[in-house]
């Protein structure tokens, strides 16, 4: 079941007083610059331009949200890290982000992109130790996992796998690839049980009276 295959532009926000009320349920994609977050996005939801790819880090600059029906959303985060914009922009985003992670009710999940061969970075961690205390699950996508042989990707998950069990049994991580489309199934199994429509043994859930 791919819920992101339904993705559709709906709003930029720049403000906490411009998101969307109509929101029942929203699923949060966040990383450090240039990890290959809109790529993943973009091949999730088999686009070629949904979310903006870039070669300069920081192009998101805002929430961009994406309608993934029904009331569910796909949230794009601005990247962290080395984004090369005014110091003001950047303690804009920061706030913007950290309001927005930490009091948006309707976030169901976090989606944190790292790059597979440069996983659990001190922003990762930063951004993991962080959202701990909002009690939600993050499921992390090592990305350009295409560019590891197979024995050094199985040794990065692990680690990285193992590294976040010790924060939080609700820390998970998987392989991902956009060009070779490693991982798709995976990532839309988790994000369907965080919005109620994927049962814990990955079969769609029934609906419910009024959806």
């Amino acid at each position: 079941m791919n819920l992101f295959q339904q993705a559709v532009f709906f709003t930029t926000v720049n403000h906490l007083r411009d998101l969307p009320p109509e929101s029942d349920a929203e699923i949060a994609f966040a990383g450090r610059s240039n990890a290959g977050k809109s790529s993943a996005i973009n091949t999730l939801a088999n686009r070629t331009r949904l979310a903006f790819v870039s070669k300069t880090p920081g192009r998101t600059q805002h929430l961009n949200y994406f309608s993934l029906g029904q009331g569910r959303f796909l949230v794009d985060l601005p990247g962290y890290g080395y984004a090369k914009v005014p110091g003001v922009v950047k303690d804009h985003w920061r706030e913007l982000l950290a309001q927005y992670l930490a009091e948006r009710d309707q976030l169901k999940g976090l989606i944190l992109i790292m790059d597979s061969r440069h996983p659990m970075t001190e922003l990762d961690s930063q951004m993991l130790a962080w959202f701990l205390p909002t009690g939600k699950p993050v499921h992390c996508l090592l990305t350009k996992s295409d560019k590891l042989n197979r024995s050094d990707s199985i040794s990065v998950l692990r680690k990285v796998k193992a590294a976040l069990g010790a924060l939080s049994p609700n820390y998970s991580a998987q392989l991902f690839s956009s060009p070779k489309r490693i991982g798709m199934d995976e990532v839309g199994e988790v994000v369907g049980r965080w919005l109620g429509v994927v049962t814990d043994d990955g079969h769609k859930r029934a609906p419910v009276k009024g959806e």
